[in-house]
């Protein structure tokens, strides 16, 4: 059987002769298990299941400090810190968002499709995805900054409404162009979640993303693929939600915030989980031989009548020993 019949089976929660799997690195954690194995190109060898280009928005050509880079919506970033990959915002780009005075940047069209023919053309038999990072809430918070976008759920209300759905037609666009292509899936990249609940709440969250959620879905149904969503921390509040306006698969799944057993029996008919192993507690401070026991008992409980992809629950951060991730891994391969 090959990856990408896996994984559909697995959406389809119908169990396989394995249990899909999937493994994503920040840089950092990239070149060090590519030092530890003596292979900058193991990526390629290990047997991950999924292939996906994401768009969220490419640096601009513009020079900035060390660091630094402006991204094409006009918002600077600082990866000068801890964080190589994503950074924090310096300068967002939407100063006063009552004066509705923003302007999206023009979509380089031909830059999606040529990204897309690269994945295509190097994606074998595994599942290919369409993707788009900062779907949602986090380009909001991205362009106003994160408290200002929190204060105009109760403050200009209406005006952020219009933001959202400033984002949506724009995403439409990005996904017009993407669907124009052979995949398997959709993917969405938007931070919902927290240790502990959502972070805008679930009322604000039906109120302000939901609806925009249930578009970009729709325009993916349309076109016959699977829905996938990504959003960190505690988000079981709006599970039925989620299954309501079509999502099929939800990642990151933190055994940290859910009751795994719980959540695969409470909703593992409706949706399936992509993740489990986690990237907070188990993964940097465990042994080896404890991430091979617990990777095999999340699989166990995850896996049973499909639904599940195997994977981390998050790109594996610089902190993860090299050990730890071939520990993983091996569960992954030897099943």
């Amino acid at each position: 059987m090959d990856r990408k019949q896996r994984v559909i089976n697995t959406l389809n929660h119908k169990e396989s002769d394995i249990i899909p799997y999937h493994i994503d690195f920040t840089g950092q954690e990239h070149e060090t298990v590519a030092k530890y194995l003596g292979d900058n190109s193991f990526l390629e060898k290990i047997g991950i299941h999924m292939h996906y280009v994401q768009y969220w928005g490419w640096p601009t050509e513009m020079p900035l400090k060390k660091g630094h880079f402006l991204d094409a919506y006009g918002v600077e970033w600082n990866r000068s810190g801890v964080d190589k990959d994503i950074g924090i915002i310096d300068h967002p780009a939407i100063l006063d968002i009552s004066e509705r005075t923003y302007k999206f940047p023009k979509i380089d069209h031909k830059r999606i499709e040529n990204d897309i023919e690269q994945m295509i053309a190097t994606k074998e038999d595994k599942f290919a995805m369409g993707a788009i990072g900062f779907s949602v809430f986090e380009r909001a918070w991205s362009l106003l900054g994160m408290e200002e976008a929190f204060m105009a759920m109760l403050a200009e209300p209406e005006a952020l409404t219009q933001l959202f759905n400033d984002i949506c037609d724009y995403n439409l666009e990005v996904m017009e162009t993407m669907l124009k292509y052979s995949l398997d899936g959709f993917y969405f990249g938007d931070d919902w979640g927290q240790q502990k609940g959502l972070m805008m709440g679930a009322e604000n969250w039906r109120k302000f993303i939901k609806p925009v959620m249930k578009k970009l879905y729709a325009k993916a149904k349309s076109k016959g693929k699977f829905v996938l969503q990504h959003s960190c921390g505690d988000i079981i509040s709006i599970f039925p939600d989620l299954i309501e306006i079509g999502l099929d698969c939800y990642q990151t799944f933190q055994p940290e915030v859910y009751d795994i057993a719980h959540v695969k029996k409470e909703f593992g008919s409706d949706l399936s989980f992509w993740g489990g192993v986690s990237t907070q507690r188990l993964l940097p401070f465990a042994t080896p031989k404890e991430v091979k026991s617990e990777t095999r008992r999340i699989m166990d409980i995850m896996g049973k009548n499909g639904g599940y992809i195997a994977a981390p629950t998050h790109a594996i951060p610089s902190d993860v020993p090299a050990e730890n991730v071939i520990a993983m891994l091996e569960v992954f391969e030897n099943q």
